[in-house]
């Protein structure tokens, strides 16, 4: 296994990367290659940042670009790679400021629904 797949395998978890293999056709399979070479292989295996730190920057971003399909994977993520829930809470308010209220807003309501998923905090309701 490469680096790249053992990296994105540690944070994505088993489940999720198979289900990304398994959904993979001839026209995909050179976009996951490059994503577990760059992102996961050459990125995320950087010195510079912990994976703590790099999942920080990675929810901000997601935030900041509305991706929030992503955002649910990298709430995920976070966890895995050791973040608590108050500092998930913290980036997420720090992104209210940097990147407007709504985006934040939605992001709440992504990690919300996430971490009541994983079982982490409890449903509202």
């Amino acid at each position: 296994m490469s680096e790249g797949m053992r990296v994105r395998r540690e944070v994505l978890g088993d489940a999720h990367v198979d289900r990304a293999q398994a959904r993979t056709t001839e026209f995909t399979a050179d976009f996951q290659d490059f994503i577990t070479r760059y992102a996961w292989g050459e990125i995320w295996t950087r010195p510079g940042l912990d994976r703590r730190t790099r999942s920080c920057v990675t929810l901000t971003a997601l935030v900041a670009r509305g991706h929030l399909d992503e955002l649910a994977m990298h709430v995920r993520a976070a966890l895995r790679n050791g973040l608590t829930v108050d500092e998930i809470k913290e980036v997420l308010l720090q992104t209210a400021v940097y990147c407007g209220v709504p985006a934040a807003n939605s992001a709440f309501a992504v990690a919300q629904r996430v971490l009541v998923e994983e079982g982490v905090v409890a449903d509202s309701e």
